[in-house]
């Protein structure tokens, strides 16, 4: 079936790409949301706000149109099963979402699909479900429920390049910004042990953004950025990078 992407540039949206089309399904256009300040963090329960200003140059990258549209919407309704009526959803960041899938598939009749990152946030996933049953789509999540260490071995084993972009959790500091996932992932497991760290950031505990991948026909690379410091948190710092310049590079 034909499918859309909601993207974040992190690599579990993008990795979903991948298995989408290992399953036989084209991929016509990426999907969206951000903030006004892009690539500034703002605690959204839905979307990753860090490193959106790259947004488009992933678009480039892999070479497909993207619809993006701005959140306007907060998280009012925060059960986990997004229960309420018509009514009282009205203004909710999950509208949002179904604003621009309605407007999608208005540019893209053939749309069936719609891919997304979601491997354990039952929240999310019950969200993008909700709006591809209304829209009469099918939600195509090929990470959900899988083990989360595995995850990231097959992810390096596709030569993913991923650096962490921020990061939120004990046993994570500023010097883990910037670094490659691959130089991470045994440091990834020792906090795991230590302290129960879901090890592809399922709880918060990291955002990561996509250089390269095999689905990309060009690469990103960064010249600058700077680390900010979002919360100081009771357990854990928050920082994050703010990416200030980068290009894209031919393969």
């Amino acid at each position: 079936m034909k499918f859309l992407a909601l993207i974040s540039g992190g690599k579990d949206s993008i990795f979903n790409i991948m298995k989408c089309q290992e399953q036989g399904h084209e991929l016509v256009l990426l999907v969206n949301l951000h903030f006004e300040d892009q690539g500034i963090e703002k605690d959204s329960y839905m979307y990753q706000t860090v490193g959106a200003n790259l947004i488009d140059v992933i678009a480039e990258a892999i070479g497909v149109p993207i619809i993006r549209k701005l959140v306007t919407g907060k998280a009012i309704i925060r059960d986990l099963k997004y229960k309420g009526l018509p009514e009282t959803k009205q203004g909710d960041e999950v509208e949002d979402l179904f604003d621009v899938l309605k407007l999608a598939i208005q540019k893209y009749p053939d749309i069936q699909g719609v891919s997304s990152g979601a491997i354990a946030s039952t929240y999310q996933k019950l969200r993008v479900e909700d709006c591809c049953k209304r829209l009469g789509l099918q939600s195509l999540a090929f990470l959900w429920g899988q083990n989360q260490t595995f995850l990231l071995y097959q992810m390096i084993q596709n030569q993913m390049d991923v650096i962490i972009i921020k990061v939120a959790s004990l046993g994570l500091t500023n010097k883990h910004l910037g670094k490659n996932l691959r130089d991470v992932l045994d440091h990834f497991i020792v906090i795991k042990e230590k302290y129960g760290f879901h090890p592809c950031g399922e709880g918060g505990e990291f955002e990561s953004l996509t250089l390269d991948c095999p689905i990309y026909k060009k690469k990103i690379q960064i010249i600058d950025y700077e680390i900010k410091v979002h919360s100081q948190g009771d357990i854990a710092q928050v920082s994050y990078i703010f990416i200030k310049e980068f290009k894209l590079l031919d393969k």
